[in-house]
């Protein structure tokens, strides 16, 4: 038995869960430490880079998830590792602004806890569906999945932005309270007993960790993929940290506006998959290829409205929302290269090759989000701030740039996007 199309929407539950919990994270505390606390922004980015570089234990997990029938629990652990070290980032907040030191330490601790949390969670997850799902639905209930979880990252970001102004340290612990116990009980019944009623194939033979990395490596599509999701990746994520920021010192957004305009942000991601699976699926226009590529072109050129914004009347949030509807474009042809290559290569690794793809691209993605803040800091000793970021996005714009053109090398073009990313067969 495989998972039905309701399985795997209750699967993607969880997804929401975990990206509900990271945004506040990755976003909201970002920006409070920069404006309202005043402290550079290469720190929260330290900090978040930190949150990725604990995922290059993401192998670990999926190995473990391939190694016996372990994923729900580790899902559920996982959740609860993440919430903890929500709270505990929240917490720091205060902390910080009266003993900075002991702030910095907690704030350490919560975004190891985070990492792992979204490591051991969100790859036994993947493992779980790829192996749980027929080949034919692979492609779609990974796109199903991502759209939820970005899903849960703009409503999480639009409800938190209305709850917290006027800013107050008090409510912003309350509003992350609320948001990890919802999640956590969430994924809980979201998760009871699909595990138990899905016969996957058998697990495969027992091995050391370390042999079953190495056969994978051996698989030259699953190496090569790897390669393009960190340079692809670490152009994805570099203006993650600094948009807020960006908004708040150079355009004057409050907290409350400037996670708004993330939530918003994260709407134009969900658009711009929602229009992919559409066209790509009813219409059968593109291929993975033309779409990865499309997606990397239209975010360099929204990257450099963004920047021409700080010195022209461009209005910002319009230019970041369709800054996430390319981003979305380019991510979910991505994903669905990602879900279709796990189920090939050697049998039952699923979890091994998620996990290889997804530590590639949480490397990247800490690689690129503290460059980016470490950029506009060095930036604004010798420039203006608005020019310091506007420099750094032109950077980042260049990224893409090089990413379409590593896509249009990796990706093979000859199947066409359909038989990627069937929705509905």
């Amino acid at each position: 038995m495989t998972l039905n199309w309701y399985q795997i929407f209750r699967l993607g539950l969880v997804q929401m869960c975990l990206g509900a919990i990271v945004v506040l994270m990755t976003s909201t505390l970002n920006r409070l430490m920069v404006v309202e606390l005043a402290l550079p922004v290469v720190l929260p980015g330290f900090l978040v880079a930190l949150h990725y570089g604990v995922q290059i234990t993401r192998p670990n997990w999926g190995f473990l998830s391939d190694q016996g029938g372990s994923r729900t629990r580790w899902i559920i652990a996982g959740m609860a590792l993440l919430g903890a070290g929500g709270l505990g980032a929240a917490l720091a907040i205060p902390v910080l602004e009266t003993a900075f030191w002991t702030g910095l330490a907690l704030s350490v601790l919560a975004y190891a806890l985070i990492g792992l949390g979204v490591g051991a969670s969100g790859t036994s997850l993947l493992a779980l569906l790829a192996m749980g799902t027929a080949p034919r639905r692979r492609p779609a209930a990974a796109t199903i999945t991502w759209l939820m979880m970005i899903a849960g990252i703009a409503l999480t970001a639009i409800a938190a932005g209305q709850f917290l102004d006027p800013y107050s340290h008090t409510r912003l612990l309350a509003v992350v309270a609320v948001v990890v116990l919802s999640a956590l009980s969430l994924t809980i019944l979201a998760v009871r007993g699909i595990e138990r009623a899905v016969v996957c194939r058998p697990a495969p033979p027992p091995m050391r960790f370390r042999d079953g990395l190495v056969e994978i490596w051996a698989e030259p599509r699953a190496r090569h993929f790897t390669l393009f999701v960190f340079l692809s990746m670490t152009a994805y994520f570099m203006q993650e940290l600094i948009m807020e920021p960006y908004a708040g010192l150079v355009f004057g957004f409050t907290p409350g506006q400037s996670t708004t305009m993330s939530g918003a942000q994260n709407g134009g991601v969900f658009l711009g998959m929602l229009a992919v699976g559409l066209l790509a699926t009813g219409l059968r226009l593109g291929s993975l290829r033309g779409w990865v590529t499309a997606g990397c072109l239209g975010s360099a050129l929204c990257l450099g409205a963004i920047a021409l914004a700080a010195v022209t009347t461009l209005p910002l949030v319009p230019l970041v929302i369709a800054l996430g509807f390319f981003n979305g474009m380019f991510a979910v042809a991505a994903i669905g290269s990602m879900m279709q290559l796990a189920g090939e290569g050697r049998a039952a690794r699923e979890g091994t090759r998620m996990g290889l793809w997804g530590a590639s691209q949480a490397v990247a993605a800490g690689f690129g989000g503290l460059a980016g803040a470490a950029l506009v800091d060095l930036l604004r000793t010798v420039l203006p701030t608005g020019q310091a970021f506007g420099v750094t996005f032109l950077f980042e714009a260049t990224l893409f740039i090089g990413a379409a053109l590593v896509a249009m090398r990796v990706i093979a073009p000859a199947r066409p996007a359909r038989a990627q990313l069937v929705a509905g067969e």
